[in-house]
């Protein structure tokens, strides 16, 4: 039985977060690490500009508990 990762929303057989949103200790990234891996993947993967791919960013990372109350996140809703 599978569930998604609480950071990246990946799917995961245990456990909140995925291989890729921890560090080398196990706990979550940093917001500005995680934030700026996943605007890199959205741009390798979708294309389009840096300002849309960041703003996308925001948008899903508003949607996903470990994230949804971070203030740049929040502050990317407005």
């Amino acid at each position: 039985m599978t569930h998604n990762c609480e950071s990246c929303g990946m799917p995961i057989e245990n456990g909140r977060y995925c291989q890729y949103c921890v560090d080398e200790t196990g706990a979550l990234q940093d917001f500005d690490t995680r934030f700026s891996r996943m605007v890199d993947w959205q741009l390798r993967e979708r294309g389009g500009s840096r300002a849309d791919a960041e703003r996308d960013t925001l948008a899903y990372m508003a949607t996903l508990p470990a994230w949804r109350d971070h203030p740049r996140v929040k502050a990317g809703q407005t």
